[in-house]
């Protein structure tokens, strides 16, 4: 159970929740929704006891599983499949029984048999080989095959090891029974995935609250809502399902227009009274008293919900370059005996539309990440043609210096892009923040403040410095709210350069329109089919 009372948050000096009563009970599964940017991520963070209230009260019973939209947790040297393991503690258990076993076979002590024998009792205790059994069950429901499991987390793709936390969180939840709080769960999950977890969650019995932009998930899961609304700094709380909440809050808006245009009409009527009123000595005191019962009609209303800004999403000009501004050949990445691919060959022509295809673990970001000249491929070469400018969005955001501020990031970008960069003033850049809805102090925030829908916002806004002619692209609607995401579907059907795109999102790619695609793991470069969209949808 989580209990919280007078919780005010604040992110710099704006106010996201003020003096906020909420409460979490066993059988609750609530959808936290809202703008990008109103604080849904932050409130989870602080619910967790990941982030401190500016003020406030918060208790909590039971064990809590957290899933933050970034999870840099784990040792990159753990095996992932111990990870998950490690969520019941079962990890150490089976290696220290693997290291006896390997002395057993030269010392048949006593000392050592008892030590072997305790072991597996404390093993059996945990639930033992059934209990690997089940994280395995887990693991495979998430789209994380033997072969995933198997790698160092420090090999796996940031969709990988997201599911790989994911699978230790429910892992858990299996054995104890505690709150879930869960940030974007369907991030980088194939279609069979998602619908798994849908029925999981719809079963969960001990409290859930969930962040979420797919609408399917919270209709198929949600029982409560808590809506927070970034202009008035509180969260409405409905005890419905998704669509019936759908209903009744345009009912309640509504509504509230009505009752405030009502009473706002006879305000007026009583305002123009008391001037008229003013006029006359002897009725000053009336026209006082009828002012003030006229501000208080108006003060007693509801607020009426002003209208959600929307980020005004745009990519670059892009600077002339030649005919073809970037080629790969003989691309191939393994790590130890793996193989993720090989031998691949990319052509990226001026202008051109190129999606990477695959299914989860192909290496599709790690092809983008070699472009960008992020990561190096074990053989051949990545070449730069005449007037090439890339602009890189990262999917992890794993560009952006969580230390650095948001205008820090902008000046970089402005700086770094070429030879002699853009010259842009702090004055031009803020005037780009702002249409990504960085205003006032929100510049002077450092980026590991920031929301995963803020995080892409900037991140987005960096390229409009780039005058890049080629996008590499990695997931850019992910964490994006439905007026947000069509303002980057808009912005990439509307680029007149180049684009090479990585998304699970069927919507991204017919904004996209491609000419071509290259099929991972294969390497196989195509012209376009839309009977490919169903290859996305699987993915």
């Amino acid at each position: 159970m989580i209990s919280v009372s007078g919780l005010e948050l604040r992110a710099g000096a704006r106010i996201l929740l003020s003096d906020t009563t909420l409460r979490v009970q066993p059988g609750d599964r609530i959808g936290l929704v809202g703008r990008n940017g109103a604080g849904k991520t932050t409130t989870l963070k602080v619910l967790a006891g990941e982030g401190t209230p500016y003020t406030g009260q918060i208790e909590t019973k039971g064990p809590i599983g957290y899933l933050p939209q970034d999870p840099r947790t784990g040792d990159p040297e753990q095996r992932a499949s111990d990870r998950v393991l490690s969520a019941r503690g079962l990890d150490v258990i089976m290696a220290e029984m693997k290291a006896v076993e390997a002395q057993l076979a030269t010392d048949h002590s006593d000392k050592l048999v008892r030590k072997y024998g305790g072991l597996e009792d404390r093993f059996a205790a945990l639930g033992g080989y059934a209990a690997e059994a089940e994280a395995a069950r887990i693991c495979s429901n998430l789209g994380l095959p033997d072969r995933v499991l198997a790698q160092n987390l420090g090999t796996l793709s940031g969709g990988q090891r997201r599911r790989i936390e994911l699978a230790r969180i429910l892992f858990s939840d299996g054995a104890e029974g505690g709150i879930l709080l869960l940030d974007e769960p369907t991030n980088h999950l194939d279609a069979d995935s998602i619908t798994w977890l849908r029925g999981y969650l719809a079963g969960h019995k001990s409290g859930l609250i969930v962040i979420s932009h797919d609408a399917s998930l919270l209709d198929a899961v949600v029982n409560k809502v808590w809506y927070l609304d970034a202009n008035r700094s509180m969260v409405d709380q409905y005890s419905l399902g998704w669509k019936a909440y759908l209903t009744q809050r345009e009912s309640d808006e509504r509504r509230r227009k009505r009752e405030r245009a009502n009473a706002e009409k006879k305000a007026g009527a009583l305002f123009a009274q008391a001037d008229k009123m003013r006029a006359k000595a002897t009725k000053t005191v009336a026209a006082q008293n009828m002012a003030k019962r006229a501000e208080k009609m108006i003060s007693g209303l509801e607020e009426v919900r002003a209208s959600d800004r929307v980020a005004k999403v745009r990519f670059p000009a892009p600077v002339p370059c030649g005919k073809t501004p970037l080629t790969a050949s003989g691309l191939s990445k393994s790590y130890g005996s793996l193989e993720i691919f090989t031998d691949v060959d990319v052509a990226v022509d001026r202008g051109s539309r190129v999606a990477i295809i695959g299914l989860n673990g192909a290496g599709k970001t790690t092809l983008l990440r070699m472009l960008g000249g992020v990561v190096e491929s074990d053989t051949g070469e990545v070449v730069a043609g005449h007037g090439l400018r890339i602009g890189y969005y990262a999917q992890e955001h794993e560009t952006l210096d969580v230390d650095r501020t948001v205008l820090d990031h902008m000046r970089s970008a402005s700086s770094a892009i070429g030879p002699h960069g853009t010259g842009q003033t702090d004055t031009e850049l803020r005037k780009i923040l702002g249409a990504f809805l960085f205003t006032g102090d929100d510049v002077d925030k450092p980026a590991g403040v920031l929301s995963g829908g803020e995080k892409t916002r900037l991140a987005l806004a960096g390229l409009v410095c780039s005058g890049a002619n080629v996008l590499l692209l990695d997931e850019p609607t992910n964490n994006l709210d439905p007026a947000s995401r069509e303002q980057v579907l808009d912005a990439i059907a509307n680029y007149p350069g180049a684009i090479v795109l990585v998304t699970h999102d069927p919507g991204a790619v017919l904004a996209l329109k491609p000419d071509r695609a290259i099929l991972l793991p294969d390497g196989v470069e195509d012209a376009w089919s839309d009977d490919l969209l169903e290859l996305i949808e699987l993915a």
